[in-house]
């Protein structure tokens, strides 16, 4: 059976179909990309309003790709107070957010319990905002810092109202990529069994890659599959989100950046592979707000939310620091020719703005 034929079939796609499937005519992928996803989501573009919070950069490990973390390219510490956090989700919560996404440095002096007081006083003080945090990557740094397992830094955050996990700490799953661009994070394996002990336990994640760095294309599609097969087992991921490498102040030095057509292809593939991930996520924070409007057109259904203030992306480059206004996505999607559908962090839908 041809690639074309198992396309219109709508069959499972293997590593050599993956791989495959960058050779194909860029408008022939993006139909098939497209198709997929109007079956799924018909012309709806989902977003939420939503608020991220970054409480350290402080960060025991030293990511090449990252420029948040304090180093001698960020020379400027922080770590905030729970009453600086739970201030700013107070005049969040005035503009409508949703949820609060909260990702962090792995700071030793902000420990375990500093993160189960500030979750508990979130949820007691706003207790209908649902709370999305600690990635995979943090989860296994507290259970280090605290000589714990993962399934009991997991049993805290659940007793101290996190809902749901995002995806972040994945980069790519390659081992000996992730060796030199984040040696001493969370292993691959290490990071699938986390989302896996979460997901068993009834709770929900998302899942990102991080691509356009050192890897090649057969990384991305290894990294897809692997999602794959975990959510074939316990169908607790969302969503997938291709987060495109920023370039700017960190130590991985690359040259060559991602041309607007192979994040775009990559985006497409992704939509194709993860035949049982729901949602593609177009992050506009690392792919820019233009390029995530057409990859709506590519297989993705999400562009994210306001966010309001990003720090991590927008470190190394982003134009993404001050968030986005609400009716600025509206317009944005309506423009575009999609139906703009906001949702909450588990993809209900709240309103659809026809």
């Amino acid at each position: 059976m041809t690639l074309i034929e198992k396309l219109e079939k709508g069959e499972r796609l293997s590593l050599e179909d993956g791989l495959a499937l960058y050779d194909l005519d860029f408008f022939t992928l993006g139909k098939f990309a497209n198709a997929k996803r109007t079956v799924l989501h018909g012309r709806k573009a989902f977003f939420n309003v939503n608020r991220h919070i970054n409480p350290t950069n402080i960060c025991k490990d030293v990511c090449k790709f990252c420029a948040f973390s304090a180093n001698r390219k960020n020379p400027n510490p922080y770590m905030l107070s729970h009453e600086e956090i739970l201030i700013t989700l107070e005049n969040s919560c005035k503009n409508g957010i949703t949820e609060a996404h909260i990702v962090s440095a792995h700071n030793p002096e902000m420990g375990l319990e500093w993160y189960v007081e500030l979750f508990t006083k979130i949820k007691k003080q706003f207790p209908s905002l649902h709370v999305k945090a600690l990635t995979a990557a943090e989860i296994h740094f507290l259970s280090q810092l605290h000589n714990l397992t993962w399934d009991e830094v997991i049993e805290k955050m659940m007793a101290s109202g996190v809902d749901s996990m995002p995806g972040g700490g994945a980069e790519i799953f390659d081992e000996d990529v992730r060796a030199f661009i984040c040696k001493g994070k969370v292993s691959s394996d290490g990071w699938l069994d986390i989302h896996r002990k979460w997901h068993q336990r009834g709770k929900q994640s998302n899942a990102t890659m991080l691509f356009g760095h050192i890897e090649k294309r057969e990384h991305r599609i290894d990294h897809m599959l692997r999602l794959r097969a975990l959510q074939d087992e316990t169908g607790g991921f969302n969503a997938f989100i291709p987060l495109v490498y920023q370039r700017d102040n960190n130590y991985l030095h690359v040259e060559n950046f991602l041309s607007s057509i192979e994040v775009l292809k990559t985006m497409a593939i992704s939509r194709l592979v993860l035949d049982n991930i729901p949602h593609l996520k177009a992050y506009w924070a690392t792919s820019t707000i233009n390029l995530a409007l057409v990859a709506l057109e590519f297989g993705a259904d999400d562009l994210d939310g306001t966010i309001e203030k990003e720090s991590i992306q927008s470190a190394a480059g982003a134009k993404s620091g001050k968030g986005m206004e609400l009716k600025t996505i509206l317009d944005l999607i309506r423009n575009s020719g999609f139906t703009p559908v906001e949702r909450d962090s588990l993809y209900n839908e709240i309103n659809v703005y026809m």
